[in-house]
């Protein structure tokens, strides 16, 4: 199984505050223990790392950095995916939904990846299976 991160996931593992903190802390435990290929994107990445250091501390971004980056697949965003991102973020009237998320909607369609590890809707909204569910 392929699984996309998102950065509702990741920042929910790193905050013990968030609410979702133990369900993305159980489910990440479960499925390091099985056959599944993580990846993400580098424009989730610098989201993430921004998010964790802005809203956490840099302690808090070196432990992302350090102990869960490198067991995710990292998949850089070309300039086709960005300018796809942007015409998608501008042509559609729903304004919650970031351009980091349309790279991130592209990307798994490319990669052919069905389900994310996330907590943001807009991806159950986008046709992909969302987990934990």
């Amino acid at each position: 199984m392929r699984l996309f991160i998102d950065t509702s996931a990741f920042y929910a593992i790193m905050d013990a505050g968030d609410d979702f903190h133990g369900r993305a802390k159980d489910y990440f435990s479960e499925i390091m223990g099985k056959d599944i290929s993580l990846s993400s994107s580098n424009y989730v990445i610098i989201e993430t790392i921004t998010l964790v250091q802005n809203r956490l501390s840099i302690s808090a971004a070196r432990l992302f950095i350090n102990d869960i980056l490198p067991v995710i697949n990292i998949h850089h965003i070309d300039e086709d995916i960005h300018d796809i991102a942007i015409n998608n973020l501008l042509s559609l009237s729903d304004s919650k939904i970031s351009m980091v998320d349309f790279t991130s909607f592209k990307l798994m369609r490319d990669l052919e990846i069905d389900s994310a590890f996330t907590f943001d809707r807009h991806f159950k909204k986008q046709g992909f299976e969302i987990l934990p569910g």
